[in-house]
């Protein structure tokens, strides 16, 4: 078993030089594309509604991501509440959007990464983590220093700035990224993030270029590399075909993608045109078509549509490559 990226950044100084390049940025805040240049090291509050500490909404082993994130022993999943996008039809909405959860400071938010991997974790799986960042950071040095060693998860909305991801070269070992939308129109409408497709792709080049393909081991659990989910959305307002041709010419036809069909309406989707139905079985027929057109062969598609969560048992292998 390889040893996770961030032992070497914590040993060599990388890891300090980020945590204090990083934490500088809250006081004027540029960390994702919003840029919303609030002081945050003074209680200030942008769009993700996050001051100086992050917020948890809950921590387990997740055993309903895809298989080798979750394996058997389940993924150190931290939810973080609060979020940088304003989805509409968002299902975690309860703690994303309207912020439930409760605030940890760096001490804490470590030793939640030590009980779960004294719970026996595959990993560390911080979900919806761009706007917290830097604390993350600061906690994970503490971490480490208590004997923290299995690799991280940096499990985002896919809405990043390339330059922030950049510094995280040497420090995270798996990206699981969402390309969720291929027309910014469509995600300004549905989820207020203008620039989406542009910072989208550009963020997981550099997330590829960094890790490389995902690396299974013989128990087949990720050690490093990419996943990237597609959520399809109605209507194709998600953008499937132009998304699935960027990750063939502009990654690589081997890349692992996450074909996801539980799309439903929550939150405020009965109010929104377009989305205020579930997927139906056509709509991820045909996604599952262009995915097999560009011989996108690795990675899984969910053999049954509107899970309220994404359930191992109810995805499978794309049978095609490294079956």
């Amino acid at each position: 078993m390889s040893h996770p990226a961030y032992l070497e950044a914590c040993q060599n100084g990388y890891l300090d030089k980020i945590i204090a390049q990083l934490s500088k940025m809250l006081e004027s805040c540029v960390i994702c594309p919003r840029k919303c240049k609030i002081n945050r090291l003074a209680q200030k509050k942008g769009f993700c509604k996050t001051g100086l500490k992050a917020k948890v909404y809950s921590f387990m082993p997740h055993h309903g991501e895809e298989p080798p994130i979750s394996g058997e022993k389940g993924s150190g999943t931290i939810f973080f509440s609060n979020c940088n996008m304003g989805c509409v039809y968002c299902q975690n909405y309860e703690f994303s959007q309207l912020g439930e959860g409760r605030e940890v400071d760096t001490h804490e938010l470590a030793k939640i990464m030590l009980e779960l991997q004294v719970m026996g974790c595959h990993n560390i799986n911080l979900v919806t983590p761009t706007h917290v960042l830097p604390q993350i950071l600061k906690a994970l040095k503490i971490a480490i220093e208590q004997g923290l060693n299995i690799p991280l998860v940096y499990n985002t909305s896919g809405y990043e700035l390339p330059q922030i991801i950049k510094l995280l070269d040497g420090i995270i070992d798996i990206y699981l990224t969402d390309m969720r939308y291929a027309d910014e129109n469509m995600s300004i409408k549905y989820s207020l993030a203008p620039g989406y497709p542009q910072y989208n792709q550009e963020a997981v080049k550099e997330m590829h270029r960094q890790v490389g393909l995902a690396k299974i081991n013989a128990q087949g659990i990720i050690e490093s590399g990419l996943i990237i989910r597609h959520l399809v959305l109605p209507n194709n307002i998600s953008g499937t075909e132009k998304i699935m041709r960027f990750i063939k010419n502009e990654l690589s036809e081997d890349t692992y993608v996450s074909l996801m069909s539980q799309y439903l309406p929550y939150y405020k989707a009965a109010e929104s045109q377009g989305v205020e139905r579930r997927l139906n079985e056509v709509e991820y027929e045909e996604a599952k078509k262009i995915m097999e057109k560009y011989n996108l062969a690795n990675g899984w598609i969910q053999e049954s549509l509107a899970l309220e969560r994404f359930a191992g048992v109810n995805i499978k292998p794309t049978l095609k490559k490294n079956a």
